[in-house]
């Protein structure tokens, strides 16, 4: 046996133990990690913070003038997200476009006194009184949430999100679904630039 021969075998066995020794401080690193401890460098890592998912959700059905239940079309629910709240329709047989959504003040999907349906629910929810209709990312209703899309085949299911909104806001209050889509303040007094008829109602549990 030649000296290159009786050298190969302890250079494997060298080699080994260097790839094992590297292994094992990999995964001693991982584990360190993920207990939450400092990186070697001594800076800190940013790890997201899990929040907790508190949800709620309504059944939507056709507003009437004389307070009986409509037909069902479909559910909403609700979560809180990291960047706000996170509602996500499921609604069927609706007519294709965009439609105005907003949480209303009053748990009740009745009419008013003079017939207007679902006129029960009183306004838009407006806890800090701003009187301004400027959409979820304006300062003014709490309750204005961006518009729901229903798709040519009629089903709404794409999600939306609200940024100044949460779960809490949302319990004992109604949401509506208007005929048409919602332009805010700045599309003027005229009533399709607030979204029309209040078509769909649903007291949120």
């Amino acid at each position: 046996m030649t000296m290159q021969q009786q050298a190969s075998p302890r250079a494997a066995q060298a080699a080994l133990r260097v790839a094992q020794a590297t292994l094992l401080a990999l995964a001693g690193a991982a584990i360190q990690g993920c207990a939450g401890s400092e990186p070697l460098g001594g800076g800190k890592v940013d790890r997201p913070v899990m929040r907790p998912v508190v949800e709620a959700a309504v059944l939507l059905r056709e507003s009437t003038t004389d307070g009986t239940r409509g037909r069902t079309y479909g559910l909403v629910s609700f979560e809180d997200g990291p960047y706000g709240l996170v509602i996500t329709p499921k609604l069927h047989d609706m007519e294709p476009g965009p439609h105005a959504a907003h949480v209303h003040e009053n748990a009740s999907c009745d009419p008013d006194e003079a017939g207007v349906p679902a006129g029960a629910a009183g306004g838009h929810y407006d806890p800090h009184g701003s009187g301004a209709h400027t959409g979820p990312y304006g300062e003014g209703h709490l309750g204005d949430l961006p518009n729901l899309i229903v798709e040519p085949n009629g089903m709404a299911t794409l999600p939306v999100v609200a940024p100044r909104v949460t779960v809490a806001d949302l319990k004992g209050r109604s949401l509506m679904i208007h005929a048409g889509a919602d332009r805010y303040d700045a599309y003027g007094e005229h009533e399709h630039g607030k979204g029309g008829m209040r078509m769909f109602c649903g007291i949120i549990r």
